[in-house]
């Protein structure tokens, strides 16, 4: 088991790990800002990494406040789910109504890799493939559809 200050330190060397993987991938390179995450355009939209002991998830997820925004912009990218689904052979997870552990309610459109734990630096290196990898397709198949989503 970590203590607090372990598992904060652990978590920092992750994601700066994780940073400086991105920073070498060839398909990354040149681009003005590696990811665009939180910076969507689109309010209550966002695009979002997590990593834990359960495994790695690259996510879209829609976090308005209002139920009804959240449902309706759901319901947008729906209509365009063969363009998200784009590249990814199995598809992806279609969750209208996910619980953070906050309790917070957001929905969530997004891809995993369970069996790896972020508690064990042997994994990172599949978690680094993983999340670069599926996040570099879920941005561009998103980006292909954002104009729509501003309208």
């Amino acid at each position: 088991m970590y203590t607090k200050d372990e598992l904060r330190e652990l978590k920092i060397a992750f994601w700066e790990s994780f940073a400086a993987y991105c920073e070498v991938q060839p398909y990354l390179q040149g681009r003005k800002k590696i990811w665009i995450l939180y910076d969507t355009k689109i309010k209550g939209v966002e695009l979002k990494f997590d990593a834990t002991r359960n495994g790695a998830y690259v996510i879209l997820e829609i976090n308005h406040r209002q139920e009804d925004l959240r449902l309706e912009m759901f319901e947008k990218l729906s209509w365009y789910k063969e363009t998200l689904e784009k590249d990814f052979n199995d598809g992806l997870i279609w969750d209208i109504c996910f619980v953070r552990e906050t309790g917070k309610e957001v929905a969530r459109i997004y891809t995993e890799k369970t069996g790896i734990d972020i508690h064990r630096r042997e994994h990172w290196g599949e978690f680094f493939h993983f999340m670069a990898q599926k996040m570099y397709l879920l941005e561009r198949n998103f980006l292909e559809i954002a104009d729509y989503l501003r309208e």
